[in-house]
């Protein structure tokens, strides 16, 4: 496991139109940790993984200053930002599968990097279910359509397509907000094991998740960093800030 900055964010300012969304963050994100980062509804927690891996700048209103670094390079100039957009998979708070079988569903970023020979494409789509937690449940079945999935199976699914063209960085936003407590426990497992590969951005409104998976935790307010620091200070009972301790104990939020 190699350890140092995976990602680094520097004054981050994010506003859409005239309206400020993000004001001035500053964080590192290290290689093969999960952070977590938590905060009540329209804080800011999905626009800042979007300017990560520049799907900002799909939103035509919205317009950022700062630096964001990936491996040392600046997000915002980088020549081939497809191939950032790989590097940094994304997964949504709901399920969103291609109109295609299980198996094309995972094969799809690979085929579009040019990948075809049918031993290549099947290591891949069982390596990808495997890491979802999904192939013991559709190995016999990976021609069915993907979108007949149960949802939570269909969660795991999207999971399994954002793995599939091999990212250095996961982003999940909410994964869980729409799937039961058994499925998002055989998620968060197998995002345990992931974390030996890649590096894992978790945003969620569950503080006790961002707990169980999480080696450091971002409580971001209204487009600030209130505090960020090791789960071993941010959950307990003297937290540095004590809005801290009344978000993650329930006090408001």
């Amino acid at each position: 496991m190699t350890t140092g900055t995976h990602i680094e964010v520097r004054d981050l300012r994010l506003a859409y139109g005239p309206r400020e969304v993000i004001h001035g963050i500053s964080f590192e994100v290290r290689r093969n940790e999960i952070l977590g980062v938590i905060g009540p509804a329209q804080s800011g927690k999905t626009s800042l993984l979007r300017c990560i891996n520049r799907t900002i700048d799909f939103s035509l209103d919205a317009r950022w200053t700062g630096a964001i670094k990936v491996d040392g390079e600046d997000v915002r100039v980088v020549k081939d930002l497809y191939g950032l957009r790989r590097k940094i998979g994304m997964v949504a708070p709901l399920p969103v599968g291609l109109p295609l079988s299980i198996y094309d569903n995972v094969a799809f970023a690979p085929r579009c990097a040019g990948l075809t020979r049918k031993g290549d494409l099947d290591a891949i789509v069982e390596q990808c279910l495997r890491q979802a937690a999904l192939w013991d449940e559709v190995k016999d079945r990976l021609q069915s359509l993907g979108t007949k999935l149960s949802g939570g199976q269909q969660q795991r699914l999207t999971i399994a397509r954002a793995l599939s063209h091999q990212p250095e960085i996961l982003c999940l936003d909410e994964f869980s907000i729409a799937i039961d407590p058994v499925t998002t426990m055989r998620i968060e497992d197998a995002l345990k094991e992931l974390r030996q590969h890649i590096t894992i951005i978790l945003v969620t409104n569950l503080t006790q998740q961002a707990r169980r998976l999480a080696d450091r935790t971002m409580f971001l307010f209204n487009g600030d960093i209130v505090e960020m620091d090791r789960n071993e200070v941010i959950f307990s009972e003297t937290p540095a800030n004590r809005k801290t301790y009344e978000y993650v104990h329930g006090i408001f939020g």
